[in-house]
C-alpha cells in the first residue's frame, strides 16, 4: 500500500478585520463626521454598520440595494442598517464577505448617541467567532465644543464615551468661543490623558489620524505597543500640565461625573508569574469589573521574559492575552494602564502588590504607581 499523500492544505486563518467604533452623544456631530469620512477614498471597501435609530443621511450616496438591510455606496463602502442584535449584523457581513456577495477590508460601527460603548466592546472582545474574524482597532468619540461641557455634566454615558476613547474628535469648534474651546479641551485631557484630541473644523479628523489606532500597525504587520498603550501620558502628567493638584481641581471646576473617573499606570521591573497575573486580573474583574472602564497593558512573565503578553479589558470582559514575539522597544517593564470609575488607585495598587508578594518598599523592583495629576483621587489614598 502506498503512503498517503501529504496534507498540502496550508491555508492560514483569515486576517482579522479591523473594527472601529464611532460614538458620541446626541447632537455631538457624529453624523457630520461619518458622512465626511464616507466620501474619503481611504474608506473604500469599508463596511459601515449603523442602527435603526441612526441619523446618517445616505440618500445622496446610495447606488443600489444589496439586500434588505444593506446598500452599496458610491464611495465603495457597504452600509448595513442594524435592525437587531449586533452579533447578527456582524455575522451577516462575514457571511456575505465569505460568499463573495460583497467586499470590505474594515468595519466602522456607529453607536447611538445615548449608548454606553462598553457593551459594543464586550461583543468584539468576547464572542468566539467575532473574536476570530474581527480585531478591535479603536474607539473614536465625538464631542461638541459648544454643548459638550453641559453634556458631560448631565450624562454619565457621555463621560464614559470620552473616557473609553482612543481618539477624541472635537466638533463645532468654529461655533464655540475661545474660552469654551480651551475649557472642553482641558477637561477632555483630564478625563482621558492618552487620547489625542482632533479638531474637526480644522480638518484634523482624517482617516489616517482616526483609523489604525489599535495594537497592530497593518502597514508593518507588527504591534505598536507604545503608541497603543500611551503609558507616558499617565506617568508623565506633570510634564504635560504644569499645575499643582490644588490648582487643577479648582480651575477645572469638577462636577459629580468627572470626579468619579480616575486614570493611572502600574509598573513593575520584576517579572510576574503567569498564574499570579491571571489570579490578579480574575480577582480584579470579579470584585471591581463594572468599575474598570478600560485596562491596557504589556506584562513581562517569569516563564517567558523575552516574549511579553498584552492584556486588554473593558469592565468585566478581558480579551484573551496576546503573546508578542519580542519586546517592541528597550523598555521591558510591565505596564498596566487603568481608567476607572469609583475605584481608587490605592485599591488597585495594593491588590497588585499583594499578588506580587507584598514586595518591600525598599526593593527596586517594587511595583510603582503613577497618578495622572489632573484626576482627583482625594489624595490617591481615597
Amino acid at each position: 500500500m502506498s503512503a498517503p499523500a501529504p496534507n498540502t492544505d496550508r491555508r492560514q486563518p483569515p486576517t482579522p478585520i479591523p473594527l472601529t467604533v464611532l460614538t458620541g452623544f446626541l447632537g455631538a456631530g457624529k453624523t457630520t463626521l461619518l458622512n465626511r469620512l464616507l466620501k474619503d477614498p481611504a474608506l473604500n471597501e469599508t463596511a459601515v454598520v449603523i442602527n435603526e435609530f441612526g441619523e446618517v443621511s445616505l440618500d445622496h450616496l446610495l447606488v443600489e440595494y444589496v439586500s434588505d438591510n444593506m446598500v452599496l455606496l458610491q464611495s465603495g463602502c457597504l452600509c448595513c442598517t442594524m435592525r437587531g442584535d449586533l452579533v447578527d449584523a456582524l455575522e451577516t457581513l462575514l457571511r456575505d464577505l465569505d460568499n463573495r456577495r460583497c467586499q470590505f477590508r474594515r468595519v466602522l460601527l456607529e453607536t447611538t448617541g445615548l449608548a454606553d460603548p462598553a457593551p459594543v466592546l464586550h461583543t468584539a472582545m468576547s464572542h468566539p467567532y467575532l473574536l476570530l474574524r474581527y480585531r478591535l482597532d479603536g474607539v473614536v468619540t465625538v464631542v461638541d465644543a459648544v454643548n459638550g461641557d453641559a453634556t458631560l455634566d448631565e450624562h454619565e454615558e457621555a463621560v464614559k464615551q470620552a473616557a473609553l476613547a482612543d481618539r477624541l474628535v472635537l466638533a463645532k469648534t468654529d461655533l464655540a468661543s475661545a474660552e469654551q474651546r480651551a475649557h472642553i479641551i482641558e477637561r477632555l485631557h483630564a478625563l482621558n490623558p492618552a487620547a489625542p484630541i482632533l479638531d474637526a473644523a480644522k480638518g484634523q479628523a482624517t482617516p489616517d489620524r482616526l483609523l489604525n489606532c489599535g495594537l497592530y500597525d497593518p502597514a508593518r504587520k507588527i504591534p505598536d505597543v507604545k503608541k497603543w498603550l500611551a503609558a507616558e501620558a499617565y506617568a508623565d502628567g506633570h510634564a504635560h500640565h504644569d499645575h499643582t493638584h490644588e490648582h487643577d481641581h479648582g480651575h477645572l471646576d469638577r462636577n459629580r461625573h468627572d470626579e468619579h473617573i480616575a486614570s493611572f499606570v502600574l509598573t513593575s521591573d520584576a517579572a510576574i508569574p503567569a498564574g499570579t497575573l491571571e489570579m490578579f486580573l480574575e480577582l480584579l474583574r470579579a470584585t471591581h469589573g463594572v468599575k474598570l472602564l478600560r485596562v491596557k497593558g504589556i506584562v513581562k512573565l517569569v516563564e517567558m521574559p523575552d516574549t511579553p503578553v498584552v492584556v486588554h479589558g473593558v469592565q468585566h470582559v478581558f480579551h484573551p492575552p496576546a503573546r508578542l514575539e519580542r519586546w517592541p522597544d528597550d523598555d521591558h517593564r510591565s505596564r498596566l494602564v487603568f481608567i476607572t470609575r469609583d475605584l481608587p488607585a490605592r485599591t488597585v495598587r495594593e491588590m497588585f502588590e499583594a499578588f506580587l508578594g507584598s514586595i518591600a518598599p525598599d526593593r527596586p523592583d517594587r511595583a510603582a504607581l503613577t497618578d495622572n495629576p489632573l484626576i482627583p483621587f482625594g489624595g490617591a489614598d481615597r
